[in-house]
């Protein structure tokens, strides 16, 4: 993930103020003052440094272009982060490893399948965070339950037929992997096994400590973005259908049922829920995952914009090698098939209030309105195979970039994914929304839902178990400050008067 540079920071706002400042003439007149503030002090990253962490994270999966009985309970993970790009990014939760256990921060990643964290001794990993938390290494000769897994372990034979590991010609040598970005950051390093201890809710309605042996990553070399400090985590936590993905070693061993759920707040104060169980409430509805697939994909059949079908050849998001919809908690933004893109812009420009002006940016479709999003803004609906829709708001379409007085600068935030006809939704479309990833009946279950309120899980025994989200609440961690680095808005009306900033 790369800081963005203050001189992109400083070229959305600047042309906002140009226009604001030369609003004298025309409908819709604009104050012309030149007091500057942002409605928070994070606001105005560049969407196109956004793309660019994107695709650096979407390289080792290749989606841009360039059940076991007897299962005891529900396991309750934390979650911390937010899908603000202005202010983290990304969504992490905690794991406990090793004996004695340790904690380690990782990303939520339902683009991928294996947990790894940094190891001692690593190359090139970051050693501190601008996340504000305290980042550890793992270390297997310190941890009494660990062990190396060798290539002849029919685990590692799995995870070579999925190419998630490498091996040498000898059996015994360690089982290892290498992930590698399409930046050309990456990481590898070899598995090893060993404890991780975590919450159970029980069908009691008690909360029981829990431990398991699992496989995961052990990493000893970063390199690129990855050895960055800014938005550095411990590692990565993937939650996809293979063999070595947590969700499924936990659910062979009995551990938890074959179904996780995710309820992301979208405040930027973040955070969340995050349970491999299943959240029971009023509203979800459902939609088949189309089966033998790498990532969690979705049958998208129309788009719908202020209630009109946007003019797209269906096909273009049947299922191949190369078209479908995926869902993916690893992506910060949202990306639409190429042939799509134009028609989904050209229909919001097309339905925005009267009251709101458009500007392109940098070539993003962006708008300057005084009025709520809501009011000014049409609601998107995606449509699934069942007839199943998901409602998009313009909160979950759109990013606030900056704002004048009263007057704020939105750009949409849905990307063009250039030259491919894969769409992903990413963080900024799942935020304040329950997902249910039920693996068991291969299908997905989503409603709109306030994220820092509590939901109900099914537990093994078929009760509801009531979860309170409070004790996860970031608000009890360690407080962490905005990104520094961004361009004071008074330098950029320095900078507009003067014409003193650069552009890419």
């Amino acid at each position: 993930m790369r800081r963005p540079p203050e001189f992109a920071a400083m070229a959305a706002v600047a042309v906002f103020a140009a226009l604001v400042l030369a609003a004298g003439a025309g409908a819709a007149p604009l104050p012309a003052a030149l007091r500057l503030e942002r409605a928070l002090p994070h606001k105005g990253v560049a969407v196109e440094h956004l793309r660019e962490r994107d695709r650096a994270r979407h390289g080792r999966r290749g989606l841009l272009g360039g059940g076991g009985g007897g299962v005891a309970g529900v396991v309750d993970f934390p979650v911390e982060g937010s899908a603000n790009p202005f202010m983290v990014g990304l969504y992490f939760t905690r794991v406990k490893l090793g004996s004695p256990p340790k904690e380690y921060f990782v990303q939520i990643d339902t683009g991928s399948d294996i947990l790894w964290v940094a190891c001692s001794p690593c190359t090139g990993c970051p050693s501190s965070s601008g996340l504000n938390i305290q980042l550890e290494f793992f270390n297997p000769d310190t941890s009494s339950t660990s062990s190396k897994i060798p290539c002849s372990d029919d685990r590692c034979t799995a995870a070579l037929q999925t190419s998630e590991a490498v091996c040498q010609t000898s059996d015994n040598s360690p089982c290892g992997y290498t992930f590698t970005y399409g930046d050309g950051s990456g990481t590898s390093g070899y598995y090893v096994s060993d404890t991780m201890y975590f919450d159970t809710v029980m069908g009691n309605e008690q909360t029981a400590n829990s431990s398991a042996s699992i496989v995961f990553g052990c990493s000893n070399s970063q390199s690129g973005d990855l050895t960055k400090t800014d938005r550095a985590v411990d590692g990565i936590f993937g939650f996809g259908q293979h063999q070595l993905s947590v969700v499924s070693q936990l659910n062979s061993l009995g551990v938890s049922p074959k179904v996780f759920s995710h309820c992301l707040k979208g405040s930027d104060n973040g955070g969340g829920i995050l349970v491999l169980g299943e959240i029971v409430e009023p509203g979800l509805v459902y939609t088949p995952l189309v089966p033998s697939q790498p990532h969690y994909n979705l049958n998208l059949e129309s788009i719908v914009v202020n209630g009109q079908k946007l003019p797209i050849d269906s096909s273009l998001f049947t299922t191949s090698n190369t078209q479908g919809t995926i869902v993916d908690s690893g992506t910060t933004l949202a990306y639409l098939a190429d042939g799509a893109y134009d028609p989904f812009v050209n229909a919001i420009t097309a339905a925005v209030s009267p009251s709101v002006r458009s500007l392109v940016s940098k070539g993003n479709q962006c708008f300057v309105t005084s009025s709520s999003v809501d009011s000014s803004f049409p609601t998107v609906s995606l449509y699934f195979m069942g007839g199943v829709a998901m409602t998009v708001k313009p909160e979950n379409y759109l990013l606030q970039q900056a704002s004048i007085d009263n007057n704020v600068l939105w750009c949409i935030g849905w990307q063009r994914n250039q030259g491919q006809q894969i769409t992903i939704l990413g963080d900024l479309v799942l935020k304040d929304k329950i997902f249910v990833y039920d693996l068991a009946n291969m299908r997905m279950g989503w409603t709109d839902y306030d994220c820092s309120t509590s939901v109900n899980v099914t537990t093994s025994s078929g009760k509801n178990q009531y979860v309170n989200t409070g004790q996860f609440d970031v608000n009890g961690a360690s407080p962490r400050p905005p990104y520094s680095g961004l361009v004071p808005a008074v330098a950029v009306a320095v900078a507009l008067i003067f014409g003193g900033f650069s552009r890419r």
